[in-house]
């Protein structure tokens, strides 16, 4: 049973060492095409480029003597561990993808996974954003997650609709102003 838990904790702490928000239990991790394509080449470069350079470095400054006091090393070695536990997390977060590609609803104007909405608030702002993977989120660049409570109150909704958000201060309507989906590449 320690050894379980002590599993369990490490897929923990794996994902709270990149700032990666936990995939909701029982749910599955939707990513776009790119978003995988990214963390997969980020995965290969780990693997291919980067690990093997940090371990010829640290093989290079363990022949030099001391290690207690040689800072090439200690670097390395860290550096190697971090490497490492980020190889873990992307094959993991890899392992769990459901790649949902986002054309599929080219021409829709109902909300779904992928999709980039334009809504407006009930004090006339405008927002656009586009929703996205866990793993994919860039709250600067528009970009939420499927599992935010905007993603969550806008999925389903259509142009024209209002839905309601719950926020800390209270429920707020929010206007679907535009839905748009890239196209289908050929």
């Amino acid at each position: 049973m320690a050894c379980m838990n002590q599993q369990v904790k490490n897929d923990q702490d794996d994902d709270e060492d990149f700032g990666a928000p936990p995939i909701p239990a029982g749910s599955k991790n939707y990513m776009t095409p790119q978003g995988h394509q990214r963390m997969k080449n980020e995965l290969l470069h780990l693997i291919d480029v980067e690990r093997p350079e940090v371990v010829q470095i640290v093989s290079w400054a363990a022949s030099n003597g001391d290690r207690s006091e040689n800072g090439d090393y200690i670097y390395g070695k860290r550096r190697l561990r971090q490497i490492d536990g980020r190889i873990r997390f992307l094959t993991k977060r890899l392992d769990m993808a459901e790649v949902v590609d986002p054309s599929a609803h080219h021409g829709s104007d109902q909300i779904f996974f992928g999709a980039t909405v334009r809504y407006e608030t009930q004090s006339g702002e405008a927002f656009t954003v586009t929703i996205t993977g866990i793993d994919e989120i860039d709250p600067l660049n528009g970009k939420i997650s499927w599992i935010s409570p905007v993603a969550r109150a806008l999925t389903k909704a259509r142009e024209g609709d209002a839905v309601m958000l719950k926020t800390p201060g209270g429920l707020e309507e929010l206007v679907v102003l535009e839905v748009r989906y890239p196209a289908p590449m050929v």
